[in-house]
């Protein structure tokens, strides 16, 4: 099934560029391209994509108009997910983004934008209804962190949630850090069980493991 996604960003070229990229994964298409706030808004409402992908900083203000219409999404159109790009690694926007739940939303840096496999990665995540986050920010993120029950995890178990963070599945995670796909699933189950989260389906489980990770340090 092809992934509808309209496209948000003031910046023709920028626009251009993303456009592309998603013509190359090969399984997407753009069916709208906005240049503010409030045509994403109009166009999410006529539309009903199943992914957004915005810029963070659009007119009128150019401060946070991309988180703002993240929420206003999820408020409205809770099936639809939402990837918002920035320019810069800013813990504060990440937290902003996921102070009300991390399912179905990603933040990406827009220089990875090219990248395939994780725009690839992210898009898949986010419409399965996880969280994707992109590695430089994931850093940025843990090098934050205060008391938290994220304090009981051992290094593997970190290393193991913060490629879940990035919306990485068991395999992938595996192949990162040369472990058995098993032995991905045993550091899982454990950080579950450390971070008290109940026997829930187990997206919805790293979906909460992950906004535990987000908010440790805020």
């Amino acid at each position: 099934m092809t992934i509808r996604i309209i496209v948000a960003d003031d910046h023709l070229l920028m626009r251009q560029g993303i456009v592309a990229a998603i013509a190359a994964l090969g399984d997407a298409e753009v069916v709208a391209q906005c240049s503010s706030k409030d045509e994403l808004l109009d166009a999410v409402a006529e539309l009903s994509p199943d992914v957004v992908i915005t810029d963070i900083r659009m007119p009128p203000t150019h401060t946070d108009e991309g988180v703002a219409a993240a929420r206003a999404i999820r408020a409205d159109h809770p099936t639809v997910a939402v990837i918002v790009l920035s320019h810069h690694v800013d813990p504060d926007y990440v937290a902003a983004l996921f102070d009300a739940g991390s399912d179905r939303l990603g933040y990406l840096l827009k220089e990875n934008v090219g990248d395939l496999d994780q725009l690839g990665r992210a898009i898949s995540t986010v419409c399965a209804g996880g969280s994707s986050i992109d590695p430089e920010v994931v850093d940025a993120m843990v090098a934050r962190k205060s008391s938290s029950p994220i304090d009981d995890l051992t290094g593997r178990e970190r290393e193991v949630l913060a490629l879940i963070a990035e919306g990485m599945n068991n395999a992938a995670i595996g192949e990162r850090l040369v472990i058995a796909e098993k032995s991905v699933q045993k550091h899982i189950n454990t950080i579950f069980s450390k971070l008290h989260l109940t026997e829930e389906v187990d997206t919805h489980r790293r979906v909460r493991a992950v906004r535990m990770w987000l908010t440790a340090g805020s």
